[in-house]
């Protein structure tokens, strides 16, 4: 979740979030994750949050952030949660007022992505980051 934004007017300028604190296996993963996801997403080019982490990556102004090793979503046990597949990862979708906020299921560690009410019925983010995900974190059983 975003805490706030950084700095002025400028489209650079990072924003502030909240790390998470996986177990030690988790945060290996999610290294690893961090090493091979893209220097732009949806046309959005990298700019990290702060504070640095291989745990977390942005694009844009905090357009689309991902946290990785974040907590198990309660509303993923919920029955009438939400998800979608893109490119052979499925994510729990959670629509929040500040945009849609998709949780990985079925792998190793919970990625998390949050992006802005631009993207509020546009997947394209996720496909994009599906390799990544994919080559990173395994699947924690086949849902093909």
């Amino acid at each position: 979740m975003l805490l706030a934004a950084a700095g002025c007017s400028s489209t650079d300028a990072a924003v502030t979030i909240t790390v998470p604190s996986p177990p030690a296996e988790e945060a290996a993963l999610c290294g690893a994750l961090h090493r091979e996801l893209p220097k732009s997403v949806a046309e959005q080019d990298r700019n990290d949050p702060e504070p640095a982490s291989e745990l977390t990556a942005g694009w844009g102004d905090a357009a689309i952030v991902l946290r990785c090793g974040v907590p198990r979503p309660d509303r993923m046990s919920a029955p009438q949660s939400q998800g979608v597949e893109a490119n052979g990862v499925n994510w729990l979708v959670e629509e929040e007022p500040e945009g849609p906020r998709f949780t990985t299921t079925y792998r190793k560690t919970y990625v998390e992505v949050t992006m802005d009410k631009r993207y509020a019925h546009d997947i394209t983010p996720l496909a994009e980051l599906a390799d990544a995900v994919k080559k990173t974190v395994p699947a924690t059983l086949d849902v093909q």
